[in-house]
């Protein structure tokens, strides 16, 4: 599917941020994050993207934004609502783009862990803890946790984020702004967890991003989507064991598959990896939602 020029290259006279995933653009107070269809696998973004991935992950976190009442920086869904240069189709970026309120961001990523899974069960394995917190001995892979730990991590702008302690995070945005952090994330992770629960999916984790307005702390980014947690079919969930997901998992274990070192630029995905990558993006979706993808 073709991406509007704004995609592909800046704007005049307003900065862009590109990242692996998403484009940012600068209106003064106001921002436009625009979420394109590129995929990122092993730090690489790969050469194929998933048909509809931008749009999918946008009204996944629009509908989340409605659902949970805490303040956050949406304003609209509609991005003619920033005044687009001349020459820009504004319709190719519907259903993909969020213009919502430029803060003061906090440099941690706020990861909040239910189920012991990822880097965190590579660190339980060594330590029996996660980020310095102690937990029980014998614990599978999977498991549920006793109550949702807060692990936090750095934001880095190559390579992956960095588990840090909850201590190293006080140093670096305060002692009063990293309680706050850790307590509003907890308490969105409990809310919507629950509410999944009742989809038919376990989130075994997920991580936000906070800002600052004035003195009001609200949460930003993309929230609670594949691409930023890690969502089970409950259903299905063993533990014991690595668990399927709705994430791009499915194009990790292709790309494992090829003989690929990831140190060299990645193979492109074939059709069919293409298709069932969209296919899990979008169950999550309708399931979360209650609505048939819009798009489909």
């Amino acid at each position: 599917m073709a991406r509007a020029a704004l995609l592909e290259s800046s704007i005049p006279g307003v900065p862009v941020r590109r990242g692996k995933v998403r484009d940012v653009y600068d209106f003064g107070d106001r921002l436009l994050i625009v979420a394109s269809d590129r995929i990122s696998a092993f730090d690489w973004v790969l050469p194929t993207g998933i048909t509809d991935k931008g749009r999918i992950l946008t009204q996944l976190s629009e509908m989340w934004f409605r659902q949970l009442e805490t303040p956050h920086h949406l304003l609209s869904m509609d991005p003619t609502s920033v005044p687009l240069p001349a020459g820009i189709d504004g319709e190719a970026l519907v259903g993909r783009s969020m213009v919502v309120r430029k803060t003061e961001v906090f440099p941690v990523e706020c990861v909040v862990r239910g189920y012991l899974s990822g880097s965190g069960w590579k660190e339980y394995k060594q330590s029996s803890a996660v980020c310095g917190i102690p937990l029980p001995r014998g614990l599978r892979e999977s498991d549920q946790l006793r109550e949702p730990i807060f692990t936090p991590a750095t934001k880095e702008e190559s390579g992956h984020d960095i588990n840090i302690p909850f201590e190293r995070m006080e140093e670096i945005v305060g002692s009063p702004a990293a309680n706050e952090l850790r307590r509003r994330s907890i308490e969105i992770y409990q809310r919507a967890a629950d509410y999944a629960r009742t989809k038919g999916i376990l989130i075994a984790d997920t991580k936000f991003e906070f800002g600052k307005v004035g003195n009001e702390i609200i949460l930003i980014d993309e929230v609670l989507t594949p691409d930023s947690s890690r969502f089970w079919p409950a259903d299905q969930y063993a533990p014991g064991r690595g668990q399927p997901s709705f994430d791009k998992q499915f194009v990790r274990d292709w790309l494992e598959t090829t003989g690929w070192n990831k140190n060299s630029p990645p193979p492109r995905l074939p059709d069919d990896v293409v298709l069932r990558t969209r296919s899990k993006y979008i169950e999550a979706y309708e399931r979360l939602s209650g609505k048939k993808f819009a798009w489909a």
